[in-house]
């Protein structure tokens, strides 16, 4: 194989690794985001239920005060019963004490449903805080082993770019400025291989004098419908066109 091409092939391998890296990295920070919303969600799920067992418990607490205040009209109501000696306010009051008492019902049944509802939130508190352990503990483990990972990431491909500078110098500065400017425009596969007679990179049929020249690896040969770089390799199928 013609040595340009081998170094060609060898700045390659190296820049997809490097275009690996990067990559890899690129999406550190997205997974990082990732389980530290999952975290906050679950902590937000928390003190909202938390904040529901509260509501409830105030809720109840206005309740009773609001028994107590009837309670407390109902003595009223009582002692003005005795004081009075009119049958028609004896009777009004008699009502009002009615009324009063109807109220309370009313409100201990809203008292019981109340109650009701705090049971349940309560369980969803329990239910949240477990959520929100398990999440938060699944981000600090996770966390930990990206940044590990991303520390890992980084020195490989600072090791990867300077013995990349040294491939690259090590080619020929006319055929190093045309794989450039290849991967510029092709992305990262535009030194290929001729195989069954068509281009490694565009598949397309080469015509028989560029496979000879190829095979003949004698100088950089270029597919005449792509522009990539071509090579010839014992191990392939180079079928010369008819």
């Amino acid at each position: 194989m013609l040595e340009t091409i081998e170094k060609l092939l060898i700045l390659q391998d190296r820049d997809r690794r490097i275009r690996r890296v990067k990559g890899e990295l690129g999406h550190i920070e997205p997974e990082r985001q990732m389980f530290q919303t999952r975290a906050a969600g679950a902590q937000s799920g928390l003190e909202t239920a938390k904040n529901r067992v509260k509501q409830l418990e105030s809720e109840r607490k206005n309740l009773e005060l609001e028994v107590d205040g009837k309670k407390q009209l109902i003595a009223k109501y009582a002692n003005q019963q005795l004081q009075t000696r009119k049958n028609e306010e004896y009777r009004a009051l008699t009502h009002e004490i009615e009324t009063c008492k109807a109220d309370i019902f009313k409100i201990e049944n809203q008292e019981i449903e109340l109650m009701e509802q705090a049971e349940l939130a309560q369980k969803e508190v329990v239910r949240a805080t477990q959520a929100s352990t398990e999440a938060r503990k699944l981000m600090e483990e996770q966390l930990s082993q990206l940044g590990a990972r991303e520390q890992n990431l980084k020195k490989e491909l600072a090791d990867l770019t300077t013995n990349r500078e040294e491939l690259a110098a090590a080619v020929d500065e006319v055929s190093r400025g045309r794989y450039e400017r290849l991967v510029k425009n092709k992305g990262e596969n535009v030194v290929v291989g001729v195989q069954h007679g068509v281009c490694g990179g565009c598949h397309m049929r080469l015509p028989a004098q560029v496979i000879v020249t190829c095979q003949a690896q004698q100088e950089l040969v270029t597919c005449t419908n792509c522009g990539r770089i071509l090579y010839y390799s014992h191990d392939m199928d180079l079928a010369v066109a008819e």
